[in-house]
């Protein structure tokens, strides 16, 4: 199951070719979250879409030769520019005027052609691991010519037309390794070559046959990025197999942009840390409105908890509300909210129990769950592995409600995003926290 399901879809065509794309939520500003290679499709936003959405109107679409998208055998159909005329074909569908674009990789360079040949349609740039050819260390895989027939396939050699014909999944399996290096990064990486398989060693051949970006002459680069008048911001990981931290770092230099290291990350921090990546680019979108003018005490204030309580299962409802019940034996001004969703919620709602209302907006996870037993057969780890999505976008959601309201001691009951993004975000720990289980597989 997904996170978030489009509130409208569609295809564009230009010159025979059908582009996919999907747009969220409403409201100003507009996001694009562009496409990059051709080696994934949209699905690698998963972690983004719900979040953002809830804020702001995103927009994404599968790149020409991956998803929902044709994919065209000539290599001329994947030029630079036919990429950059595929998002204003829906910009131009899906009426949008003016967005911030998000890329990632060799989306850069389209995102650079837009914002610099297009000015008054793009009010920001974003730039995550930027392929960009800047003057400085080219990519490894250019070590090994691409067409020639190789006398070895090891590392890098496997960047390679016949050693893609040969063994296509090997290929991805190493590619997508290197790009995602950081430790524990096996769904990330089993995603990648999921979505690769979803399109051909042949369509990636002609993807690299065109070209990209790294054919195009360094001045041509410096003249668009002259060019560029809106606000950027580029995020890149110091241990990038893919494209060199340093090349984000000069991009952020030539265009006065903020420059975001991520320590320890790779070429994937979007998939690979998306809480993070999600809070630059909500920052960065749509910047924090002005503090209240009143503030009140921590002594003078009534104590409250935030009760996160998973629905796979009544049996944590009945746990949760005795546990409430001794809580408020205990302190008895203390005001308990609760983020939960059904059925955990009838049971709240039967006890007259405060029910947060951003509880509306939570990613069904009962309902995945009976998606994944369907057949009467369920792997609850594979279960919760694939429920990634879903858990980011409820982690993304809590961290909403605690960021705008106090709260004294947060309770999660089989919380299973909040033990796991609160371990990779310790520095969102602002407050004396609680975790209950009794699953652990």
């Amino acid at each position: 199951m997904r996170a978030r399901y489009p509130d409208q879809e569609g295809f564009v065509e230009r010159d025979g070719v059908k582009i996919f794309y999907e747009v969220f939520g409403e409201g100003d500003p507009t996001v694009i979250l562009l496409p990059t290679w051709s080696i994934v499709h949209s699905r690698s936003w998963k972690a983004q879409i719900p979040y953002l959405a809830r804020h702001c109107r995103v927009i994404t679409f599968d790149g020409r030769g991956n998803g929902r998208s044709s994919r065209p055998e000539s290599a001329e159909a994947y030029s630079d520019r036919e990429f950059a005329a595929d998002a204003l074909a829906v910009m131009d569908a899906t009426a949008t005027g003016q967005a911030v674009l998000v890329s990632v990789s060799l989306g850069a360079f389209w995102a650079l052609l837009l914002a610099a040949e297009h000015p008054k349609r793009v009010t920001g740039a974003v730039f995550v691991g930027p392929a960009l050819p800047l003057g400085l260390s080219n990519p490894l895989r250019m070590l090994y010519t691409f067409n020639d027939v190789l006398d070895t396939d090891e590392g890098w050699a496997k960047y390679n037309s016949h050693f893609w014909l040969k063994d296509y999944r090997g290929f991805l399996e190493f590619f997508m390794a290197q790009l995602f290096t950081e430790p524990h990064s096996t769904k990330q990486i089993e995603d990648g070559v999921g979505w690769g398989l979803e399109t051909t060693p042949e369509v990636l051949t002609a993807t690299q046959n065109a070209g990209f970006t790294f054919t195009v002459n360094l001045q041509t680069v410096k003249d668009f990025i002259d060019r560029v008048r809106c606000p950027v911001l580029v995020i890149h990981g110091d241990e990038d197999a893919i494209i060199p931290h340093e090349i984000g770092a000069r991009l952020a230099e030539l265009t006065g942009a903020t420059l975001v290291t991520i320590e320890g990350g790779g070429h994937g921090p979007e998939c690979r840390d998306p809480v993070k990546v999600n809070l630059l680019l909500r920052d960065f979108i749509k910047p924090t409105p002005a503090p209240t003018l009143t503030w009140r005490r921590a002594r003078s204030r009534r104590k409250r908890a935030l009760y996160i309580s998973s629905p796979i299962g009544l049996g944590h409802a009945q746990r949760d509300v005795a546990i409430a019940d001794e809580l408020r034996r205990l302190q008895p001004d203390l005001q308990i909210d609760w983020l939960a969703q059904h059925p955990v919620t009838e049971v709240l709602k039967a006890r007259g129990e405060r029910i947060h209302p951003a509880s509306a907006h939570l990613a069904n996870e009962s309902r995945h769950i009976e998606s994944e037993s369907a057949e009467h057969d369920l792997h609850c780890f594979q279960a919760y592995r694939r429920m990634d999505e879903i858990l980011v976008a409820n982690y993304m959601l809590f961290h909403d409600v605690v960021n705008d309201e106090p709260y004294d001691l947060w309770i999660g009951d089989e919380a299973w995003e909040l033990d796991y993004f609160l371990h990779e975000n310790p520095e969102e720990k602002r407050a004396a926290y609680v975790w209950l289980t009794d699953f652990v597989g």
